[in-house]
């Protein structure tokens, strides 16, 4: 989502906003979470909410706008959020496009081809933080023409 944000930034309004914690450890920690120490007590305050979140973004370096969901989940009931969700909203305040529940049903380049659609395609395509460069063919060494 970085990428989409930085490439179409100038065009749409981005937001990320934290709903409840998805693998908190005291209720579905996962071992990918220890792995990548991010380990966290579903907050039972905002202020707890507020202090994971900005760990996150912290730590991830995160560029886009971020809010935070209240403790009454608000924005989590009316978006069905958790634990993962994507949502393009319209000029009008139209949902113009509601992803799957992630992850397995989290689309990214679903929104980038709706932002293309609307705005154009933009120069930097989609990376991957783990995208290795493309290997060049080596080339062949010039044959010498033959004396004559």
């Amino acid at each position: 989502m970085v990428q989409i944000y930085n490439d179409y930034k100038d065009h749409a309004d981005f937001l990320t906003i934290y709903v409840r914690e998805a693998h908190p450890t005291d209720e579905w920690q996962m071992k990918s979470n220890v792995k990548e120490d991010v380990c966290y007590a579903q907050p039972k305050t905002l202020e707890q909410r507020v202090a994971i979140a900005n760990d996150f973004v912290g730590r991830m370096k995160y560029p886009v706008p971020f809010g935070i969901d209240d403790m009454n989940n608000a924005a989590n009931d009316t978006y069905a959020a958790w634990p993962e969700r994507l949502y393009i909203i319209d000029e009008n305040g139209k949902i113009a496009y509601r992803g799957g529940m992630g992850p397995f049903e989290y689309y990214p380049k679903e929104v980038r081809a709706w932002l293309a659609g609307r705005y154009g395609e933009v120069k930097h395509p989609e990376t991957k933080p783990d995208a290795k460069p493309e290997a060049k063919p080596e080339e062949k060494p010039q044959e010498k023409p033959a004396a004559t």
